[in-house]
Formats: structure tokens, sequence, C-alpha cells
């Protein structure tokens, strides 16, 4: 017999692969991100990298989630010897051989929302199409990096912040992003 497994949404986790510069207790809040998406039954996306990635899916695999991972690299040899990527904790890569910028749009069109957890330019990168492609986007505050200068950007810029939803605590986050993506899909 075939185990039916019930899923509502992919969200993919956005964030630094350099944690050295991310806010206290990042490790502790970016596996929780992970737990707490695969309470609420959701398929994990990464961009298959260091840092935040591996830790979101550590969360949502100790919780029995599923985890995908989109790599920049054409193979699991290329992605193992020339990107140096992790495998740990994902289910399936997907092995997209158009580097970095085009794996971020991939990664954010495959979504129906994201989470971004501190991140340097390569996360405001999956920030900014997740933007322009009008999906849904949830901000954990405090976490620093390009999480904690998103806010500001967004009212320098004038625009309009209605599909974005900010907060410290993973949890209420994640409530918050499921609740908005329910609000756009009706």
């Amino acid at each position: 017999m075939v185990k039916k497994i019930k899923t509502n949404y992919k969200i993919a986790v956005c964030g630094s692969s350099k944690i050295k510069w991310c806010g206290k207790d990042v490790r502790k809040k970016a596996i929780e991100v992970g737990k707490e998406l695969a309470k609420r039954e959701c398929v994990l996306l990464t961009g298959a990298t260091t840092g935040i990635a591996p830790l979101a899916a550590k969360g949502a695999k100790e919780t029995g989630g599923i985890t995908i991972g989109l790599s920049p690299a054409g193979s699991i040899r290329d992605h193992l010897k020339r990107y140096r990527l992790p495998v740990d904790n994902l289910d399936v890569i997907l092995y997209t051989g158009i580097g970095y910028a085009g794996r971020n749009l991939q990664l954010v069109r495959a979504a129906d929302g994201i989470i971004v957890v501190c991140g340097g330019f390569g996360t405001l990168n999956e920030f900014t199409s997740a933007f322009e492609e009008g999906k849904c986007i949830g901000i954990l505050e405090g976490s620093l990096g390009a999480a904690d200068v998103i806010k500001n950007l967004i009212r320098k810029l004038h625009q309009d912040s209605g599909k974005i939803v900010f907060d410290k605590n993973p949890k209420i986050l994640i409530k918050k992003l499921l609740n908005l993506i329910e609000k756009q899909k009706k």
C-alpha cells in the first residue's frame, strides 16, 4: 500500500550561506523554521547550499517533513566538487545547471511563498525575484543581513508591501505567511 502524503504549500527558505554574520540564535531559528513548516505539512524548498538552508532542512527532517533542494550545479559531481555544497537532509536534489542566479529564480518560481532568514546579495536576489513574481514573502526580523534591510528598502523605493509579512518569531512568521498565501488564493 502506498502512503499518501498530504502537503499544503511549497515554501522556499532563503538565507545566508555564511551564518557568521547573522543574528544571535539564527541557527536555532533556522531549524525552528524547518520544524514549523513540516508541522504544517509544507514542503520545504532550499537552494541546496550551505548556511541557513541545511539548518532549515534539518529541522524539517527531524519533524518528518519533505525537503527539496534546487542546486545551481548540473550534476551531483558538480554539486559536490565544483560548488562544494551539502546533500544532507534533502529528500530530492534537482540539478538545474544554471548557476546561482538562474537557480534563485527557479527556486522562487517553484515556491508558493518564501521566508528570508538573514542573507547577503544572493538572498536579496531571491527576495527581489519573489517580489517581482508576486509571491508571498515572510521576513524573519532580527536575523540580520538582507532580512533586516528589506523593510527600509521597500519604504525607500515606495513599494507596496502587501504581500510581505514580518516577525521575529519563526512560528508566528510562518502562521502569518500561510494566512497571507491562503488569502491570496481566494
